[in-house]
């Protein structure tokens, strides 16, 4: 870092915003407060100032199950799983008499979940074999299961009807004839949905259509992506598989994007599918009775994001649905929804504790300026390290994704300064969360609390460095249990096997 000696560092005022904080960053009224949509509901300070969740005190979960760890909240997983059931029923209960909701594995995945789905009304979307077995373990049945992925091993197909899943999402032609063989050879049918691209593009904020999907998942609605003449690749799929004695085609589906906040994206691709369903009828005689939706559905890890409630989406889907199957004068099909990170991802947060600080000074613009090198002067950046970091948080150094922290073992009055809570890891980008205000006198050995990390942290989790992976606590009423044992050094080695 380049300095310039002749502007010192300015003298930044307590509670004044730091020069290097993000735009949308901004210092907190109250740095003790809880911003509701990041955290579980049950989550509170106690009278002591103490983060607690359901009563049970950070302080009593790291002495019994040490740190990093991941809490979640049974009680909040299960309301939002009904939140979105009962919504999702309610909106399309006029339309195709209620709506099958498949939570989402992949966001993340354990015996236990399994069952809370189960008992919750829900299904389950798995994208793996070793999915398939933790379903398996747990004891869904296999009708209410889902199986995706772009390059399904004959071993996982094999699996699949095994276990007379319910579904099986085909991803390309070559795999529908995979899918067809497999299950011919055994005698069975395959019940497939076929997935397509509706060249919609979702993000947080915005939505694009465009003809053609550069991706490596799902069939294209363009009609010029096979080499058959005026054929997309969705259309082709829909034409094999209706002749294929093994496969029964139950329908269609898609998935738009991740972290999404409003439904257009969602509109769109509803009426681009609903489209194509109904000329898929009309051309071939058939009747496809399913569309899946998919998920993508966003969450707060900040407080200037802003999730829709399940009861919002669910209504302008719906108003979409009824509305497209009566132009094009079809009987809708029953509708399905693929939510995971909506689900569990605010249910849960990980506990670190607090390591080595350290302050840097950063060149910056002064106030006002226009950004001539010879103008700027410098400010304090904190570093924060935890015993964590990117081994059980990938998310910011794969996707540059936001996250908040607050000091959880006790309350502040210290001022609010711009902090970056970062791991232990040997890498320079293996940051937890890139900029929050934290109180000016944390200090090793506090207690970090970083929300909204239920979703793809543990899924995503390694044990870079020969770190082990960190547990998984379930809280319900009071009581704090493992639902997923941290990893111990011995676990690693036993899978070295020597010279």
């Amino acid at each position: 870092m380049t300095t310039n000696p002749s502007n010192p560092a300015p003298s930044h005022p307590a509670g004044a915003a730091s020069p290097l904080a993000p735009k949308w960053l901004q210092v907190p009224e109250d740095l003790n407060a809880l911003h509701e949509p990041m955290w579980a509901a049950g989550v509170t300070r106690d009278d002591s100032g103490e983060l607690a969740i359901d009563g049970i005190p950070v302080s009593e979960l790291q002495r019994q199950f040490g740190t990093p760890l991941f809490v979640m909240s049974e009680n909040d997983f299960r309301a939002r799983a009904r939140a979105f059931s009962d919504a999702f029923n309610d909106a399309f209960a006029d339309i195709c008499g209620g709506v099958d909701v498949y939570y989402a594995g992949k966001s993340f995945l354990c015996t236990a979940v399994v069952r809370w789905v189960e008992e919750e009304g829900l299904r389950l979307d798995t994208a793996s074999g070793g999915e398939l077995a933790v379903a398996a373990r747990a004891g869904i049945p296999g009708a209410d299961v889902a199986l995706h992925g772009n390059n399904k091993s004959d071993s996982e197909i094999h699996r699949a009807l095994d276990l007379q899943l319910g579904r099986i999402v085909v991803d390309s032609l070559a795999e529908l004839e995979r899918v067809a063989k497999i299950a011919e050879a055994r005698g069975e049918t395959a019940r497939v949905m076929l997935r397509l691209t509706p060249g919609v593009h979702a993000h947080t904020h915005e939505f694009i259509a465009t003809a053609h999907e550069d991706q490596k998942f799902g069939l294209s609605m363009a009609g010029d992506s096979t080499e058959q003449a005026g054929l997309s690749a969705a259309e082709e799929a829909v034409a094999a598989a209706s002749a294929y004695a093994s496969i029964e085609l139950l329908g269609l589906h898609c998935h738009i994007g991740s972290q999404i906040f409003e439904p257009d994206g969602f509109a769109l691709a509803a009426e681009k599918l609903l489209d194509f369903l109904a000329a898929m009828q009309a051309k071939y005689s058939i009747v496809l009775p399913e569309l899946d939706l998919g998920g993508g559905y966003g969450i707060a890890y900040t407080p200037v994001d802003t999730p829709r409630p399940a009861a919002e989406i669910a209504q302008a889907m719906a108003a979409v649905v009824r509305s497209k199957c009566a132009e094009l004068g079809i009987t809708a099909p029953r509708i399905s929804i693929e939510p995971g990170r909506a689900i569990v991802g605010s249910t849960t947060f990980t506990l670190y504790e607090v390591g080595t600080l350290k302050t840097v000074r950063v060149d910056a613009p002064a106030a006002g300026e226009s950004g001539d090198p010879e103008k700027n002067v410098t400010y304090p950046r904190r570093y924060v390290s935890v015993d964590g970091g990117m081994s059980d948080n990938p998310r910011p150094v794969l996707y540059d994704a936001d996250y908040s922290a607050i000091l959880a073992s006790r309350s502040s009055d210290a001022a609010p300064e711009l902090s970056r809570v970062v791991g232990k890891h040997c890498e320079s980008g293996d940051i937890v969360v890139r900029d929050v205000y934290l109180p000016e006198d944390v200090a090793a050995g506090d207690l970090l609390a970083v929300p909204g990390t239920g979703a793809y942290c543990w899924a995503l989790s390694s044990n870079y460095n020969y770190l082990a992976r960190p547990g998984v606590v379930a809280v319900r009423d009071g009581s704090a249990r493992l639902i997923v044992r941290g990893e111990t050094e011995e676990d690693l080695l036993n899978r070295d096997m020597g010279v």
